[in-house]
């Protein structure tokens, strides 16, 4: 499932592509037909997104309101001015389209054309969404975590906890801050939280930059730099401390790295480094 940082960046990819046009729209697979036809020739004033929620605005107080679930892809298109528009190929759900991009959306587990009472009402069951820092108060998810039994690790997966956040976030923020994944919410010190959320307001921006999750501490700082000074961020070649590592030597103390499924994900820790609270 996509992470709060790609939803991001595919928000604000289709509103650069859409913003102030009004699209043609159309559900070629027919499941979302009486949505497009509503939405069709409105002009599109933004789009937005919370957590692993996508919100495009139209006209007319219109919304379209996308979450893209396991398999879902809302993929855009450049147009050049002397080429045809793409065929429709698989089962394209929402096709939107001006006479300069194509965005095609398949397989999400929520497409609707809501109210804008109903995307505050979406957006008030989210935990506070770390790419929105400034608009959110964090104290709304130690709330929750302070006085739960449930583990840390499922509590960070638990978007009406923490908004955004998926599995390998999770696991690589607490290797960051050598935090044991299995220790339940009530355990978890104020400040660790604390230094867990600086830690995600961080990372989670450097993804939507990239489009790569950033969290190795030598690559975090080379992208840091290279935006303060102005140039293309690369990261380098994408690796992980933990996440998909099982079996490894941790690459801070040479442990074996673990895997558990928690939350109905795989979770990747170093049980000899990750033991604070």
């Amino acid at each position: 499932m996509p992470e709060g940082h790609t939803i991001h960046a595919l928000a604000r990819d289709l509103d650069a592509a859409f913003a102030g046009t009004a699209p043609m729209a159309s559900s070629p697979q027919l499941r979302f037909a009486d949505g497009a036809a509503q939405l069709d020739g409105h002009e599109v004033e933004a789009a937005d997104a919370w957590g692993k929620h996508l919100f495009v605005d139209f006209a007319a107080d219109l919304r379209l309101h996308v979450h893209l679930g396991l398999i879902g892809k809302f993929t855009l298109t450049a147009l050049d001015p002397e080429a045809q528009v793409p065929p429709v190929r698989g089962q394209v759900r929402l096709r939107l389209e001006t006479a300069r991009h194509v965005a095609d959306l398949r397989g999400p587990i929520i497409c609707a054309v809501v109210t804008p009472e109903e995307v505050a009402a979406v957006i008030a069951r989210q935990g506070p969404d770390p790419l929105r820092p400034g608009e959110c108060d964090p104290e709304r998810a130690w709330a929750k975590i302070h006085r739960s039994r449930r583990s840390i690790a499922e509590l960070l997966m638990d978007q009406q906890v923490l908004a955004g956040v998926g599995n390998v976030y999770r696991s690589e923020v607490l290797f960051r801050h050598r935090v044991g994944p299995m220790f339940e919410g009530h355990r978890i010190k104020r400040h660790t939280w604390q230094a867990l959320w600086d830690d995600l307001v961080l990372l989670m921006p450097l993804g939507v930059v990239t489009g790569r999750i950033v969290t190795v501490e030598r690559q975090v700082t080379t992208v840091l730099d290279q935006m303060a000074r102005g140039v293309a961020p690369r990261p380098g070649r994408r690796r992980s401390s933990v996440y998909k590592r099982q079996g490894e030597p941790c690459p801070r103390c040479g442990s074996v790295v673990r895997s558990a499924v928690v939350a109905g994900r795989n979770l990747f820790w170093c049980a000899n480094c990750q033991r604070r609270t």
